[in-house]
């Protein structure tokens, strides 16, 4: 067994192992894990400093799920778009196969919550039918791997999915959603990247939400990945009381950077049913955008987002630095809140006045062309 695997088995999985390890109470915990299954790798729960911290926030089960003041169970309408159980079709050249139901950790705050952990809704079984559909299908030339997380597959079985991807001819872009380097970073071998180098052009998007998630640890999977060639991205959700400060988002924006991953995406967390206790105002998170722009290098800065509920797919969020817009001139405010003003080439120019033509000048005639037809030596 490979030691990621003996680590993953060590993971507190049941209501009483969760209780005894964060001294809560134990019915209250039974009744959230009824909700939503409770799984948290030894690594990350050894990463933990307090109790309600960064870190527990995200993993550890609360009773504040449990208070259904808003949201629904599938808020991105994702299951309206789905014509095979494995397959999300939303964007005219991609989908989103779903090719695992387990996760190292499961997130609170998951906008999947209704499927992930459940091997009746998104099974191997299904995958068959994912391929058939993608090869159908010859407008699909992106497909987004995800589920639950692809690296819980075994090598050879992710390497099946890739690979039957790869043989059909209209697919020229593969990507990998995955939040195993971040939960469980030991996941990460060289097997599994030199195995991953053979499908390029193939892309990889983690999941990093708070700047202590970037170990030692994650930072040495990250480079293994980043060494075969693999460009990576990171998807951050904004959470209240985990990264809605601004000044910790920009230190994560900073941290992956330094770790060769560029940020991607910040999304406004998902309306899902039973997490009103992570969602912040989407004022906070153009608050949070401010913070990063112009404050550190633009390769830190990603966009800011709103997945729309009910299936509109994911609408850029600004904060606005364009004041006005006349035919004259663009005013503006940079990232310190200073006013500038951009000149406007005018739409109409002015029409130049014409001359009257210039007469032609004769030279005068020399009086050897006169006598000979030739032109005057020198």
């Amino acid at each position: 067994m490979d030691d990621w695997s003996q680590i993953a088995r060590g993971s507190l999985r049941t209501a009483e192992q969760v209780a005894c390890a964060f001294d809560l109470d134990i019915g209250e915990v039974r009744k959230v894990s009824r909700q939503f299954k409770t799984l948290i790798t030894p690594y990350y729960a050894g990463l933990i400093k307090t109790k309600g911290d960064p870190i527990y926030r995200q993993v550890v089960p609360d009773t504040a799920e449990l208070v259904e003041n808003s949201g629904v169970s599938d808020p991105l309408a994702e299951d309206h778009d789905s014509p095979v159980p494995s397959i999300v079709h939303r964007y005219p050249d991609r989908v989103l196969f779903l090719v695992s139901h387990r996760c190292a950790s499961y997130c609170r705050f998951c906008t999947r919550k209704r499927k992930v952990g459940d091997a009746s809704k998104i099974h191997p079984r299904y995958i068959e039918e994912g391929l058939d559909y993608i090869r159908a299908h010859e407008e699909i030339r992106d497909v987004i791997v995800s589920g639950g997380d692809p690296f819980m597959l075994s090598d050879a079985r992710l390497e099946f999915v890739l690979s039957r991807l790869r043989a059909i001819p209209h697919i020229e872009i593969l990507r990998v959603g995955t939040r195993v380097p971040c939960f469980l970073p030991q996941r990460v071998t060289p097997k599994l990247a030199a195995m991953l180098r053979k499908y390029h052009p193939l892309y990889i998007n983690v999941h990093f939400n708070h700047p202590d998630e970037l170990t030692p640890e994650a930072n040495a999977a990250l480079s293994l990945l980043a060494d075969a060639g693999i460009p990576l991205g990171c998807q951050t959700v904004l959470l209240k009381g985990v990264n809605d400060d601004p000044l910790v988002m920009r230190r994560l924006m900073q941290k992956l950077l330094a770790a060769r991953v560029r940020p991607y995406y910040i999304y406004q967390a998902d309306y899902v049913s039973g997490t009103d206790h992570f969602r912040t105002t989407v004022q906070k998170g153009l608050e949070v955008m401010e913070a990063i722009r112009g404050w550190t290098s633009g390769l830190a800065v990603p966009y800011y987002c709103i997945d729309a509920p009910g299936g509109g797919g994911k609408i850029p969020v600004l904060p606005k630095y364009v004041q006005s817009i006349t035919p004259e001139q663009v005013v503006m405010k940079n990232f310190k809140g200073e006013t500038f003003v951009y000149p406007q080439i005018n739409p109409e120019p002015k029409t130049p006045e014409k001359r009257a033509p210039r007469k032609e000048r004769r030279p005068a005639i020399s009086p050897c062309y006169e006598m000979t037809g030739l032109p005057p030596v020198g």
